[in-house]
């Protein structure tokens, strides 16, 4: 385990009790509420001293809502320091109105609208989206970037169509680990790092393998090629709880990665675990 604290940034926190989210009713194992009273339940010895929240697939025109739960949350824990929150940007200009809702929780950081959920990934190059993306520097926000594996490449051109954007892409970009596939992943992460407003997540894999059967050995080559190609300055620590519990248990994530990082200097540990997340989320 680190000798330091960690930051961790992508946790999940929700209450389907207060919000509504459709999705969580094909996830009966993790359909509850999770606060941050289960997440230390979770983490176990694991230090960590600061939190970014991730958005959670809230049901539409719900997103103000969550941003105002979490909220919350934060006003009552300090750890709670950042959150990538929903915006429909697919509303092009007038996504604008929701942004500036949004600037009442202070510690918004990001804004995430998932792609993943789309059946046509190129959903996001259309030119509402683009134009609800471009909007984001002018509230000083990134955008994180889900989707999985097959849709990298509209990954790499939205970020190509908007170099003004930090882009910030979630869980590796969702390898199919558990399909033994590395092609053409391999290839678009090294060409994802070539583009200097990308950082990336290491979060959210071992989810991407079978998750009755996975092995430390099938995820951890993900894992080296991604901190080789980004580089630990571009590279940071997130658990993905609680879509983590599905499969692992928080410390085994950490304990992977720190063997994935053995040899390293504390400098360069420190930068995966607190620096690159500190530094994108203002944390």
């Amino acid at each position: 385990m680190p000798s330091f604290p960690i930051v961790d940034s992508h946790v999940h926190l929700y209450d389907p009790a207060q919000l509504r989210y459709s999705w969580l009713k094909r996830v009966p194992q993790i359909d509850r509420r999770y606060d941050l009273a289960d997440f230390d339940r979770c983490r176990g010895e694991v230090a960590v001293d600061k939190i970014v929240f991730a958005e959670v697939w809230v049901d539409p025109g719900l997103h103000l809502e969550e941003a105002a739960w979490v909220q919350k949350l934060a006003d009552a824990d300090p750890r709670l320091r950042g959150m990538v929150a929903h915006a429909p940007l697919e509303k092009g200009a007038a996504v604008a109105a929701d942004l500036e809702k949004l600037q009442a929780f202070p510690i918004l950081r990001g804004i995430r609208r998932l792609i993943e959920i789309e059946a046509d990934p190129s959903f996001c190059l259309e030119p509402g989206f683009l134009e609800g993306v471009r909007l984001l520097p002018r509230y000083g926000l990134t955008f994180d970037i889900c989707v999985k594996h097959w849709a990298m490449a509209f990954a790499l051109e939205l970020v190509r169509r908007c170099p003004d954007v930090q882009f910030v892409l979630d869980h590796i970009g969702k390898p199919g680990i558990r399909q033994g596939l590395r092609e053409p992943w391999w290839s678009q992460i090294k060409e994802l790092a070539r583009m200097p407003n990308v950082v990336v997540k290491i979060s959210g894999v071992i989810t991407e393998a079978d998750h009755a059967r996975w092995t430390k050995d099938e995820v951890v080559p993900y894992v080296a090629h991604v901190l080789d190609c980004f580089g630990f300055a571009r590279c940071m620590y997130g658990s993905d709880w609680t879509v983590s519990e599905l499969t692992h248990t928080y410390p085994q994530w950490v304990a992977i990665l720190d063997e994935v990082i053995h040899g390293c200097s504390e400098a360069e540990a420190r930068q995966l675990y607190r620096g690159t997340a500190e530094r994108v989320y203002r944390v």
